[in-house]
């Protein structure tokens, strides 16, 4: 038995980082939207021992320290489960290191996976206590939509869906970043107001200018990356109602009002830019294909 589920990316519409805790995690304030860029992660039972994976991305590791190994394995023992055979095949589009939640997404996509799998019937609010031990983001990831995440990300809020007709996301040929020095840049900046506060009124208002507007992410501010600064010039110039870093970097997405402008802009971003996508705003996390 094979089961193939969608795992989808998420952009960050706004991101405060609060403070950092005892614990040497970060407090944050974030609005977060999925969006219709996928990959897709397939379970299936195994004749090889433990939990393996493959996956057709380069540079991401099949071993024990993949997201997906670990939710697995988070996943049996919250079952109180012996560790079952299980090959997981990852097939990526989301991009790696680029503030779009691709591996918490993967992980997310493994819980839902194995749940059905093995028919353990856990109800969404079990399955995002497993994800709350795998990841930050990967609770989210579960259940996707438009919410205020707060905490350490974990703690989620249903908003009214934010519409818009697409999305452009393009992420920088040269640029990844790695969260832990994305965080100790951001810790050195002065305090503000919280955007997320804001972010959160414009959606209820479902006032795009607000929502553009409102468009702010701390990292962003505190790496201060050329290409991110370059890139977000072609979506501006392009007409893109507002455009912003996701989470720590380095992919940077648009919103617009117009499927005709956005697919302008796709296909000039694809000029100089190699991963670029076109994509919508979605109500859903992971899904069973």
């Amino acid at each position: 038995m094979k089961i193939k589920v969608l795992a989808p990316a998420k952009i960050n519409l706004s991101l405060d980082v609060l403070r950092k805790r005892p614990d040497g995690y970060h407090e944050i304030s974030t609005v977060m939207q999925s969006v219709s860029l996928y990959d897709t992660v397939t379970l299936s039972e195994s004749e090889e021992s433990g939990v393996t994976v493959s996956c057709n991305y380069a540079g991401v590791p099949c071993d024990d320290s993949n997201i997906c190994v670990k939710s697995a394995y988070r996943f049996f023992d919250y079952c109180r489960m012996d560790v079952c055979n299980v090959h997981i095949d990852i097939q990526k589009q989301i991009p790696t290191q680029a503030g779009l939640a691709g591996g918490s997404a993967d992980g997310a996509a493994v819980v839902l996976g194995l749940n059905m799998l093995f028919d353990r019937r856990l109800t969404f609010a079990e399955m995002h206590d497993i994800c709350e031990k795998v990841g930050a983001d990967v609770p989210f990831c579960l259940e996707g939509g438009t919410k205020l995440a707060t905490g350490i990300g974990t703690d989620l809020k249903k908003l009214p869906s934010f519409h818009c007709s697409d999305i452009v996301i393009c992420k920088p040929n040269s640029v990844s970043v790695s969260t832990a020095d994305a965080y100790s840049k951001v810790d050195a900046l002065s305090p503000h107001p919280s955007y997320t506060d804001e972010m959160v009124k414009a959606i209820y208002s479902r006032d795009m200018f607000l929502i553009s507007a409102t468009i702010f992410n701390d990292f962003e501010l505190a790496l201060g990356i050329p290409e991110v600064n370059e890139i977000k010039r072609i979506m501006l110039d392009c007409k893109a109602r507002g455009a912003g870093m996701s989470g720590s970097g380095s992919a940077v997405f648009a919103v617009f009002t117009s499927s005709r402008r956005a697919k302008k802009c796709y296909e000039k971003l694809r000029e100089n830019y190699s991963e670029v996508f076109l994509c919508k705003p979605i109500k859903n996390g992971c899904v069973v294909e």
